[in-house]
């Protein structure tokens, strides 16, 4: 209850352009949807990670949350992309997502190859074979190019972001989970002009 009130409170003070901003965006088949654009590589997007994981899981059930990692053509990035692939064909995101951020911000870099991508997954339990398959699967190609053609619709400027209901953007970056449920529940709640 005192969160809900506290999220109501802080709804008064959202502005637009300066909380969140509208654009063209994207067609969401789902709504309501939060859809992150985040890198593995990117700073502010390992710093943000708490807070955003904190807030997927207050809108568990109200909220869709869905990510996109963003490759910017950049092969680190892409290799990113791959590792995010490979979790979700393997149904392990949930188990390795925080130990992809982990593992690029903490322990080694980011990824330079597909072998040190096979050998990290193998860390977390991964049977190499099963590795080979995600990864040499027939959609992993498209799925990088849907990935692409989502940040290319979005037209955002950069990671993280979260675009809701595909037409709200939002910086994620230095808010508290607390305050990501605010502006996501004013956010889902506004109705399209």
């Amino acid at each position: 209850m005192l969160s809900l009130l506290c999220n109501q409170a802080l709804a008064a003070n959202f502005v637009e352009g300066k909380d969140y901003i509208k654009v063209e965006g994207i067609p969401e088949a789902h709504k309501p949807v939060v859809r992150e654009f985040f890198s593995y590589n990117c700073p502010h997007c390992y710093h943000a990670e708490s807070s955003v994981e904190k807030m997927a899981t207050m809108l568990k059930g109200k909220v869709a949350f869905v990510r996109t990692p963003v490759g910017a053509g950049r092969p680190s990035w892409i290799l990113g992309q791959e590792a995010y692939f490979v979790a979700k064909k393997l149904k392990i995101t949930q188990q390795v997502h925080s130990q992809i951020f982990h593992y690029i911000h903490e322990e080694a870099g980011p990824f330079t190859s597909v072998a040190q991508l096979k050998a990290f997954f193998i860390t977390q339990g991964v049977k190499a074979s099963d590795f080979d398959m995600a990864y040499n699967s027939a959609d992993r190609k498209a799925a990088l190019s849907e990935y692409g053609i989502q940040v290319q619709l979005s037209a955002i400027s950069g990671v993280p972001t979260f675009l809701i209901n595909g037409i709200y953007e939002v910086n994620p970056a230095g808010k508290s989970a607390d305050e990501l449920v605010g502006i996501v529940n004013y956010l889902v709640s506004m109705k399209v002009k």
